[in-house]
């Protein structure tokens, strides 16, 4: 997604703000690194458009608040053998079946 980057910007921020997402979700579904996003969102959003920068910084600033329990919740999962897979991934067979 390059481009005009003020623009990429502002609908990062609507993206996050709207669905209440994380920088890596949203760096997944506009095709992008997290630290352009974290570079558009902190440096250049103010620059443009600091209602919207003041929007997204309070989801940004509950995701970081709560990533200890989502964290804490993937590691469950893990341990209890419910780690969930990417589409397409099937566990690899030893050529045993039990």
């Amino acid at each position: 997604m390059k481009g005009n980057i003020e623009e990429r910007a502002c609908e990062l921020a609507a993206y996050i703000i709207e669905n209440r997402t994380t920088v890596r979700e949203a760096a997944r579904r506009f095709g992008i690194s997290k630290s352009t996003v974290h570079k558009d969102i902190q440096e250049r959003l103010p620059l443009y458009n600091r209602n919207l920068y003041l929007q997204v910084k309070e989801v940004l600033e509950e995701n970081k608040a709560e990533r200890h329990i989502r964290g804490g919740i993937a590691t469950r999962r893990k341990y209890r053998g419910e780690a969930q897979r990417p589409a397409g991934k099937e566990q690899p067979s030893g050529g045993k079946q039990s």
